[in-house]
């Protein structure tokens, strides 16, 4: 089973077929993200690239609402969205940790010879093509921010 798209057509045949409901609703959602992507691409299938951006975006979605839910107090609709969320990231590549990302900034910091703040989006731009997939932009940014300042 070579690519993701495969794999979650797989897994939502398997999760319908085990009565996973939370995982197939996910799954399902998904696919229709990833269909109404293919539609604005002209109808083409997806790059794994592509897939990825998809379902980042899925999971951008989630941790957005899980904050909303927490601020407002409804406890079990961010508990069954970090469920969903938790579905979404076995289809992300393996993430970075923070002392991986730690190190591609100052790399990164290094070859462009940012100095501060003001060099903040040429480091930016250079390091998230690096992680991409494998890292939260927020992340990211917070440890470009802190090395720059």
């Amino acid at each position: 089973m070579g690519n993701l798209k495969d794999k979650i057509n797989e897994d939502l045949k398997n999760a319908m077929k085990s009565g996973d409901k939370l995982k197939a609703s996910v799954l399902k959602l998904l696919k229709t993200e990833i269909t109404n992507e293919e539609v604005k691409n002209n109808r083409e299938e997806l790059s794994e690239e592509q897939l990825i951006t998809v379902i980042q975006r899925a999971v951008k979605q989630r941790k957005e609402s899980i904050e909303e839910y927490k601020k407002a107090n409804k406890i079990d609709m961010a508990e069954k969205e970090e469920k969903e969320l938790k579905i979404l990231m076995e289809y992300l590549p393996e993430q970075l940790s923070e002392e991986e990302i730690t190190q591609i900034v100052d790399k990164v910091i290094e070859e462009v010879g940012a100095e501060s703040m003001k060099d903040m989006g040429k480091v930016m731009g250079k390091v998230m093509p690096l992680v991409k997939g494998k890292a939260d932009g927020k992340i990211v940014n917070n440890i470009v921010r802190s090395k720059l300042n």
